[in-house]
């Protein structure tokens, strides 16, 4: 009998340090910050809960335009990053051959640098004397007073280059589950090539469009260090505006009560898009 009861208890006991490093290090911090931004007062005489859900529509109101330019930015990288990454990930798995490691570890490579210090190099880069403006400069190709730095392009460009990975893996992924067997019978009844990619491979496809756009449109959303580094005061995203209010003002609340409004919109945006392709299928290639 115990024997049987503790064959039953094993798999929760095996789980129960994932709950609780779950619970301890994200369930505490969010209900945490759930009562913060219903708070009211100041760094020198403390917060206390009022339940002052006013802090939501003051964020709102005054940080929407961020907001509106976060999903904007957020949206574009995106669909430049399924634009760059589908090819890539398309090549490595069917031209790869025995060098797909290789190349996937190339790929992988910048991130063995730390995030800051690869949008540092991109500001060097980009700067209106660095090493690709100057010499376009100098042949007057383009303006003296030419920049990039401080404009949507180079936000755009730099949340494109630090997240298009996580569009390129997950492709990858749906791309190597796709059984050769179909290649191979959509030619035998003479399809095109152009029809069997349009039919057969991106159909099968998707779901790792769909879980890669995902894992790139959430975290590029929420960004702010390519704001702050690559673009101007007025480039900032809702991640800069969250950062000013918590280091700058000591607002906590209303720094809270963003988070709040940002988590919401994404998770709604998440669910909504898991239930247009099935949960399944993106948890699954998320994990993969």
């Amino acid at each position: 009998m115990k024997r049987r009861l503790r064959g039953r208890l094993a798999p929760y006991f095996l789980i129960l340090p994932g709950w609780l490093w779950l619970v301890i290090f994200f369930v505490v911090p969010v209900l945490a910050m759930l009562s913060l931004s219903t708070q009211t007062g100041d760094l020198i005489d403390g917060f206390r809960q009022t339940f002052h859900w006013q802090n939501y529509a003051d964020g709102w109101n005054e940080y929407h335009v961020q907001f509106v330019r976060s999903v904007v930015y957020g949206g574009i990288a995106t669909l430049l990053c399924i634009v760059i990454g589908y090819p890539a990930a398309y090549w490595i798995a069917f031209r790869g051959g025995r060098h797909k490691s290789s190349l996937l570890f190339l790929l992988l490579l910048p991130f063995f640098v730390t995030f800051v210090l690869r949008v540092v190099s991109w500001n060097f880069m980009l700067a209106d004397n660095g090493i690709i403006l100057q010499p376009l400069k100098d042949l007057h190709l383009v303006g003296s007073d030419f920049h990039v730095l401080a404009t949507s392009v180079a936000v755009v460009g730099g949340l494109t280059y630090n997240f298009v990975v996580f569009m390129i893996l997950p492709i990858y992924v749906g791309l190597e589950r796709i059984d050769p067997g179909l290649l191979e019978a959509s030619a035998d009844l003479y399809a095109s090539r152009t029809a069997s990619f349009l039919r057969v491979v991106l159909p099968l496809s998707l779901p790792g469009v769909f879980a890669g756009v995902l894992l790139t449109f959430v975290p590029a959303a929420s960004d702010y260090v390519n704001a702050s580094i690559l673009g101007g005061t007025n480039q900032y995203m809702i991640g800069n505006a969250i950062e000013t209010e918590y280091f700058t003002n000591t607002n906590y609340p209303m720094a809270s009560a963003l988070s709040f409004i940002l988590m919401a919109a994404l998770l709604i945006g998440v669910f909504a898009y898991a239930k247009v392709l099935g949960t399944r299928d993106v948890l699954d290639m998320a994990a993969a």
